[in-house]
C-alpha cells in the first residue's frame, strides 16, 4: 500500500474511534434494593396511580439530625408552605419538640389557627391588610392571635395600614417586620425606612413589635467563587445587626423573635449573632433542589411513584420523523428503549430505576410521559417508575394522599392540604 494510503486509513480509523468514545455510555441499571421494596409494598397495597410517598424513617432520621445541628442555640420554625400535610406537621412539631411554624397564606392561617390552636404563627410574607381583616372577621377558636399570631410588614405603608386596623377594630397587632439582608425581594432597605416603622409603632400603642425575619437563602444559591458567599452572609448579618439595634434601642428590647435561615442557610447559623430563630422545611424530606453542601448529612424521605403504562421495544419518533427516532437509537444506548408512564412532567426527574430520562425528541406530556432507557432497567408494563421532586411545596400536593412507609411497608395514609398560592 502507498503510504499516502496507509495514513489516509490510519487516520479514519482514529477518526471512527474518536466518534465511539463520543458515543453515551449505558446508564441502565434495575431497581435498586430500597426501591424494589418499594414497588413490592405499592403493588401489595394495590396501588395503581401516580403518588407521593414519604419514608417515615429517613424523615425521622433527618428530624433528629437538624435538631442535632441547631442544638438549644436558636429556637427552630417549620415552613407549612414545604411542609403542606397536617399529619406530616404534627409528626415533625413533636419529633423536633416546636409549636412553631411558618405560614404563608390566609387559608393556612385560618385552617392551623382552628384545628391546631396550641400553634405559635408567624406569617412567612406580608398579607394584604384585607387578608388580616378576614382572618379576624372569621377567627373564632382557642388560638389567642395577641399572643400566638406575628404578621409580617415590610414597609410604612403597609405598617400604617396595619395601624388603620388595628385602631379601627380595637386590637393588639403583632408586627414583625421583614428586612432586606441581601436577596433584595423586599422588606426594610436602609435606616430612613425602619426610622419612618419605628415612628408609626411609636405612634400606636396597639401596634406591637415582635421582632424581625431577614431570608438569605440567597447566599447558598451564589456562584461558588472565593469570598462570594462568606461575604454575602457577613453582610446579612451586618445588615441584621444594625437593624435589631436601631429597633430594640428606639421601642425597648423585650422578648423578640428574630427569625433567619431556610433550609439552604440553616447551618450557617450557630445563634452567636443576631438572630435566635431558624425556619426551614424543605430540608425534611429533601427534594433534589437541596442537594447542597450543608444539607449532605440529610436523606431524601419524598418519592414519586407511577405506573408504567406501555413498555416498548423500541423508541419510535412519529410517523414522518421517524428517523430521528432511529438516529438516536444508534447513537446513544440509552435511547434505545421508551417507557410510557401514567402521568408525568412534574417538577421531578426519574431516580429508579437507574438510567432514565425524558425524550428532547418526543417533548413532554402530563398525561403520558415518555421516559427513554437501555432496557437494563428490566421495566416491564404495570412496573413503577420512582421520581425525585425538585421541592417539596406545591408538589406534595398533587396526588392526594400522602403514602407513608416504614421499614419498606406502607402504614399510613396522610392527607394533604389543599393547593394554595
Amino acid at each position: 500500500m502507498k503510504r499516502r494510503t496507509v495514513l489516509a486509513a490510519v487516520g479514519a480509523g482514529l477518526v471512527g474511534a474518536g466518534a465511539l468514545a463520543l458515543h453515551p455510555r449505558e446508564r441502565g441499571a434495575p431497581h435498586a434494593p430500597y426501591f424494589a421494596r418499594l414497588s413490592a409494598a405499592l403493588r401489595k397495597a394495590g396501588i395503581a396511580t401516580p403518588t407521593m410517598i414519604i419514608d417515615r424513617d429517613r424523615l425521622a432520621a433527618n428530624a433528629a439530625r437538624v435538631v442535632h445541628n441547631i442544638g438549644a442555640r436558636m429556637q427552630l420554625r417549620l415552613v407549612a408552605k414545604s411542609l403542606p400535610c397536617l399529619p406530616l406537621l404534627d409528626e415533625l412539631t413533636a419529633a423536633m419538640k416546636t409549636q412553631r411554624l411558618m405560614v404563608f397564606n390566609l387559608p393556612y392561617l385560618q385552617l392551623l389557627a382552628a384545628q391546631r390552636p396550641a400553634l405559635d404563627l408567624l406569617l412567612g410574607k406580608p398579607m394584604p391588610v384585607a387578608a388580616a381583616a378576614a382572618f379576624y372577621d372569621h377567627h373564632d377558636s382557642a388560638f389567642a392571635p395577641a399572643r400566638q399570631l406575628q404578621w409580617l410588614v415590610d414597609s410604612p405603608q403597609r405598617l400604617a395600614q396595619y395601624r388603620d386596623l388595628a385602631r379601627q377594630r380595637k386590637l393588639p397587632l403583632r408586627i414583625n417586620l421583614e428586612i432586606d439582608v441581601g436577596l433584595h425581594r423586599g422588606g426594610v432597605a436602609s435606616t430612613a425606612m425602619l426610622q419612618e416603622m419605628l415612628a408609626i409603632f411609636k405612634s400606636e400603642p396597639l401596634l406591637q413589635w415582635s421582632g424581625m425575619m431577614g431570608y438569605d437563602a440567597h447566599v447558598a444559591k451564589l456562584p461558588d467563587l472565593p469570598g462570594v458567599r462568606a461575604g454575602a452572609f457577613e453582610h446579612a448579618s451586618a445588615v441584621y445587626r444594625d437593624y435589631a439595634a436601631i429597633a430594640s434601642a428606639a421601642l425597648g428590647p423585650g422578648p423578640l423573635v428574630y427569625n433567619a435561615g431556610g433550609s439552604p442557610t440553616y447551618r450557617l447559623h450557630d445563634g452567636s449573632r443576631t438572630p435566635n430563630e431558624l425556619a426551614l422545611g424543605s430540608a425534611l424530606v429533601k427534594p433534589s433542589d437541596f442537594d447542597l453542601a450543608g444539607l449532605d448529612d440529610l436523606a431524601p424521605a419524598a418519592f414519586i411513584a407511577t405506573p408504567v403504562l406501555k413498555a416498548q421495544a423500541h423508541f419510535q419518533m412519529p410517523t414522518g420523523v421517524e428517523w430521528l427516532g432511529s438516529a438516536a437509537r444508534a447513537w446513544d444506548v440509552n435511547q434505545q428503549r421508551v417507557y410510557f408512564i401514567y402521568g408525568g412532567n412534574w417538577l421531578a426527574d426519574p431516580v429508579s430505576p437507574g438510567g432514565l430520562a425524558p425524550s428532547g425528541l418526543y417533548g413532554n406530556s402530563s398525561n403520558q410521559q415518555a421516559l427513554l432507557g437501555s432496557g437494563a432497567q428490566q421495566l416491564q408494563m404495570d412496573d413503577f417508575v420512582f421520581m425525585r421532586p425538585r421541592q417539596s411545596e406545591a408538589v406534595l400536593q398533587q396526588f392526594g394522599d400522602i403514602v407513608v412507609v416504614e421499614a419498606g411497608r406502607i402504614t399510613q395514609r396522610w392527607p394533604v392540604l389543599p393547593a394554595m398560592p
